[in-house]
């Protein structure tokens, strides 16, 4: 299985696909700390299949796609979370939350282009205020928000559906497989349970103020006039907010910004200024 990932280093993405693989270890090279090795049973033999950096083990523990466990040895062994099953899941074709979000949004099929080639992907019908504010760009023909707040909103949006916390989203768990059937009642809970533990996590390290914009924005797709509207704040002040939020939540997540600048401090200040101009310092 090839992982697909806009915001994943390639090796890291590939990692990543390995550990899918049945009756894989992987492990940190015992006489290279900068390196992990994959080993692979094949006629009750294990073998080398592999190595990898160490970097990039430790960029899929930072996404919480994987995370390291103690093997029957002792020795430090990485496996895939429930995160990154998931994140698997949504980069195939036939991705199983995908027909379960199918239920209660209008979906089409697109083929994007990706860092590993073209990839059919389910994509809600309507525009969301993400699409809207990638696909916006200023006068210099810079988009409102780059990708990997784009990245960050979108991996919010699909926790914020799966968690069930929407009005109107019913959790018709049997519609959730798994790949070798319908999902159990508890399988569904437990997912059901990690996407709200993340989605906890996610606010927690965003700040009260971003979460509730950030639930907003993503979960209930409010466009910037009726966050403005609703927050009392200035007009065309909401665009300045949603980008913190979103380079926040992105930081949090452990993705990679596409630019970096003084426009980060800059706006740190404006987020200050329209709290208080908004009325809700």
């Amino acid at each position: 299985m090839a992982a697909w990932s806009t915001s994943l280093p390639r090796e890291a993405a590939r990692l990543l696909a390995v550990l899918d693989v049945a009756e894989t270890r992987v492990m940190v090279d015992p006489t290279d700390e900068g390196s992990v090795i994959v080993h692979r049973k094949r006629a009750g033999i294990s073998v080398g299949a592999g190595r990898f950096g160490a970097a990039d083990a430790e960029t899929l523990v930072r996404q919480d796609l994987a995370c390291w466990q103690r093997g029957e040895a002792g020795q430090r062994t990485l496996v895939l979370s429930e995160a990154g099953r998931s994140y698997l899941r949504r980069a195939s074709v036939d991705e199983p939350e995908a027909a379960f979000l199918h239920q209660h949004r209008e979906t089409v099929t697109a083929t994007i282009q990706t860092e590993v080639g073209l990839k059919r992907v389910r994509m809600d019908a309507e525009e969301s205020p993400l699409d809207w504010l990638r696909r916006r760009k200023d006068r210099n023909g810079v988009p409102m928000i780059d990708e990997s707040a784009y990245q960050a909103g979108e991996r919010l949006r699909t926790d914020i559906m799966l968690a069930g916390l929407l009005p109107g989203v019913t959790a018709r768990w049997d519609a959730m497989p798994t790949g070798g059937g319908p999902a159990s009642p508890s399988e569904a809970t437990d997912r059901m349970i990690a996407a709200r533990q993340r989605i906890r996590h996610a606010f927690d390290a965003v700040g009260s103020d971003f979460s509730d914009l950030l639930m907003d924005l993503c979960g209930f797709l409010k466009g910037l006039e009726q966050i403005e509207r609703e927050r009392g704040w200035p007009q065309r002040s909401a665009k300045i907010v949603v980008r913190l939020a979103l380079a926040r939540l992105a930081e949090h997540y452990g993705i990679e910004a596409a630019a970096r600048g003084p426009a980060g401090s800059r706006g740190i200040k404006t987020w200050r200024a329209v709290v208080i101009e908004g009325g809700r310092a």
